[in-house]
């Protein structure tokens, strides 16, 4: 568990950070959103609410993030 969690943080630093290409920020919201976690659906509705990502970007974020409730998480 420790381990994801550390992924999980990770991969939210690579979505967030500006200072990466958007095509990496969305891998890391794929994959965040690939983690059925109740922190990943936190994490994503995080980056959905971030202003400075693009709307492709937040988008693809609360896509995401319905997807993880849909699912019960």
């Amino acid at each position: 568990m420790a381990g994801q969690s550390d992924d999980l943080k990770k991969l939210i630093t690579l979505a967030s950070d500006l200072g990466y290409p958007a095509e990496i920020r969305t891998d890391a919201i794929k994959s965040i959103g690939n983690i059925t976690t109740h922190d990943a659906l936190l994490a994503l509705l995080s980056l959905a609410a971030n202003e400075q990502l693009s709307k492709r970007e937040r988008e693809l974020a609360l896509k995401y993030a319905g997807n993880l409730v849909k699912a019960g998480y």
